[in-house]
């Protein structure tokens, strides 16, 4: 799923080429796309964007008559540019946006449908979609901490919470944990002082790095390619290969269709978590440290 990195790219590409321009019309191929029926999708046709906004991982286009058109793109949604003149790819989009200087497509890799595309009247609808969450590039070390330890979670759930952290998702999380050499599982309540200043300093570092990466990758061009499996990554979608910081090999922790990515020597005190999945069915055979995973 594009996080807050990704997300922000996306928004910056955006502004560059149609804030200020008129939408003509919206071209719609999924009955399953658009979730709302007031106002009626024509009421932005022939409207000027004037702002675009990001909502933790949403992509929210402002019109001159104060509509929203609000896009959360989920796990597999992307954006494409074609200017005009350009031709549009045949790829089959679930939606076609298109303005007086191009066309912007959305596609969903796979058969499930989870992108979805809300049309609200004003900032009062807007604000429906807001979650709730810090802007983790915003706020100050005290707030971070406040804002933690609010409630007792694993530091997993934690940072990926959209009502305590806006735009942090299952990628990030795991990088920033690995950066900060804290388990996903130890609880926010139990934190240290210190434990706590490094996470912050780890969520600076991860997402604004990745920032920089991601704006310097696109240049001034649409960005492509946008995955949540990037080879550059430390530990997530790195499962069985070497920790870049210690060589261990990176393990994980499958749960419904996620999995956390992490490094048992740099994170957890060379204890291998239990996989669900894996563990209830191997009982006293998982492995419980990283020596007895590599002796089997």
């Amino acid at each position: 799923m594009p996080e807050l990195p990704d997300v922000t790219v996306y928004i910056e590409r955006l502004r560059e080429r149609v804030q200020g321009r008129t939408l003509e019309s919206i071209a719609i191929a999924s009955p399953f796309l658009l979730r709302t029926a007031e106002p009626a999708l024509s009421s932005i046709f022939g409207q000027r964007v004037r702002e675009l906004r990001r909502l933790g991982k949403r992509i929210a286009f402002g019109f001159e008559n104060h509509h929203w058109l609000v896009l959360h793109l989920m796990i597999a949604g992307r954006l494409h540019w074609f200017g005009a003149g350009e031709r549009v790819s045949g790829r089959k989009a679930l939606a076609r946006f298109i303005f007086d200087n191009g066309v912007l497509t959305l596609t969903e890799a796979g058969t499930q449908r989870r992108a979805s595309l809300h049309l609200v009247a004003d900032e009062r609808g807007l604000a429906a979609h807001e979650r709730g969450g810090l802007e983790p590039l915003e706020i100050s070390p005290a707030d971070f901490a406040a804002r933690l330890r609010s409630e007792n979670h694993t530091l997993k759930r934690s940072l990926t919470d959209p009502t305590l952290f806006s735009g942090i998702g299952n990628a990030y999380s795991d990088e920033i944990l690995h950066a900060a050499r804290l388990s996903p599982i130890a609880l926010s309540g139990k934190l240290t002082d210190e434990e706590i200043a490094r996470l912050y300093e780890a969520t600076q570092g991860v997402l604004r790095d990745w920032l920089e990466r991601l704006r310097r990758e696109s240049a001034s061009a649409f960005p492509e390619g946008v995955t949540a499996f990037r080879p550059e990554f430390a530990v997530h979608g790195r499962f069985g290969q070497p920790c870049p910081i210690c060589g261990t090999k990176v393990q994980r922790i499958r749960y419904a269709t996620n999995e956390t990515n992490y490094c048992p020597r740099c994170q957890t005190g060379g204890r291998v978590l239990a996989d669900r999945s894996l563990s209830r069915l191997l009982k006293d055979d998982w492995p419980r440290s990283i020596e007895e995973l590599e002796a089997r």
